[in-house]
């Protein structure tokens, strides 16, 4: 009697943690009324499926959960091509005329932008406004990234995300006589509409919340490859590095659909992928890090690599050219296994001896010199990954400096950078053990 009483005691009170739990890791959105009116939205245009409702995640944010078991091979979900904002939609619309008479034509990215532009601005009267009204105000992509904050990523990605900006930067002031051409249609400026900031929205709304579908060229848009769709509803679905899915538009039920390889259970989080990417992809052009993800690297920049080098090697600049000549000095990384197979390939020619010069090419081939030679590399790429390890700690100590007092938009943005520094921390502390167990041997 008593432990049968003991038993049912715990059983009460691990469901009652359980419940609290799971309260507090998730809570569901669907009674908010910005997702009552996307979800009737969706229900006028044929997407009626209840199998999926947002919920707001402790570790991911707003996502989807399922509320029922997704079988392996069984639909995530269905969005019918009018739930869909593509370039042919902003084609068909007020602004249709306007773009079509423009040359040189625009771009189907600008299309898209200058519509949610618009749209954002025309406000319950929109007919996308149940849409617009769920997007971010705000985004963590390079291109919301003040200077400072950008100077705190890992070397090799700073210069990509400058170029993002000064990318960004050229795609507004190229279109700035098409923004003015829009004029009759809004009774405000367009200069006061069609600012950089509601241009940064619209195209980081654009560019880290479409799928991909290929749409046949127009005449009225630019040479650019038109892939791009805005999948309301469906772009609550977050990534996670481990699933497999299945995406794409059907063409005969007309439908973009994205179907699971694995499986989901009941009242977990339903995930997508968006392809095999690295932390510095996924922060370059989705505005977010994965943890854990088994794609990431550490990037090896040449800057990186020269402090382990001896500056009296007469030969330096002929190997480093002839590494150049043979692509050798991009993609040199450090992985959960230790140095890459192109980085140890590339210390290994730049450790050559005069004497061992007549092996340039088989060692680029992936042939060993010597044995002192191989623990020169090994030394060498052990110092690279301590000399990686100390900038991440500066890094991680300004971040946790800056984020004291930082307004919510800014503490997010440094939120995704610390992250990212995280993630680079946990990978060189592997490879160290790598290193330091390859010197024992």
């Amino acid at each position: 009697m008593n432990k049968s009483g003991c038993r049912a005691g715990r059983r009460a009170r691990k469901k009652r943690r359980k419940k609290h739990e799971s309260h507090v890791s998730k809570v569901t959105l669907t009674h908010e009324a910005q997702f009552v009116l996307l979800r009737r939205w969706l229900k006028e245009r044929g997407f009626t499926s209840q199998s999926l409702i947002p919920v707001n995640f402790h570790d991911t944010g707003r996502g989807l959960m399922a509320t029922q078991t997704i079988k392996a091979k069984d639909m995530v979900i269905s969005l019918p091509e009018k739930c869909l904002l593509t370039s042919s939609a902003v084609l068909k619309s007020y602004m249709g005329d306007y773009i079509k008479r423009w040359h040189p034509p625009i771009s189907p990215l600008l299309a898209l932008c200058c519509f949610l532009i618009a749209e954002r601005h025309r406000g319950d009267a929109s007919e996308w406004s149940p849409y617009i009204n769920i997007l971010p105000k705000t985004y963590t992509c390079p291109v919301y990234l003040s200077d400072d904050t950008i100077g705190l990523l890992p070397t090799s990605l700073q210069k990509k995300a400058t170029e993002q900006k000064e990318q960004f930067q050229e795609l507004c002031c190229s279109s700035l006589m098409f923004f003015n051409s829009l004029q009759p249609l809004f009774n405000r400026p367009t200069e006061e509409l069609f600012t950089q900031d509601a241009m940064r929205w619209a195209w980081c709304s654009v560019n880290t919340r479409t799928v991909y579908m290929e749409h046949e060229r127009s005449n009225y848009l630019s040479r650019e490859k038109d892939v791009y769709a805005l999948a309301p509803y469906l772009d609550l679905l977050n990534h996670c590095p481990n699933v497999q899915v299945e995406a794409g538009f059907n063409k005969d039920t007309r439908c973009y659909e994205v179907k699971s390889v694995q499986g989901c259970k009941k009242f977990q989080q339903a995930f997508i992928n968006y392809d095999p990417h690295d932390n510095h992809r996924l922060l370059l052009e989705y505005g977010f890090v994965a943890p854990g993800n088994p794609h990431s690297v550490v990037y090896v920049d040449l800057g990186t690599l020269k402090l382990c080098l001896n500056e009296r090697d007469k030969q330096l600049t002929q190997k480093l050219l002839y590494l150049k000549d043979n692509d050798f000095l991009r993609n040199l990384t450090f992985g959960m296994d230790g140095p890459s197979w192109r980085l140890m390939t590339a210390l290994r020619l730049l450790s050559l001896t005069p004497e061992q010069y007549s092996s340039w090419k088989s060692v680029l081939l992936g042939a060993a010199v010597s044995q002192d030679r191989e623990e020169w590399c090994i030394q060498s790429a052990l110092k690279l990954c301590n000399n990686l390890t100390d900038g991440n700690v500066k890094a991680l100590e300004r971040l946790s400096q800056l984020k004291q007092g930082a307004n919510l938009s800014r503490l997010e943005q440094l939120c995704v950078v610390e992250s990212l520094r995280l993630e680079e921390q946990r990978i060189l502390e592997h490879t160290q053990v790598v290193l330091q167990n390859l010197l024992r041997q």
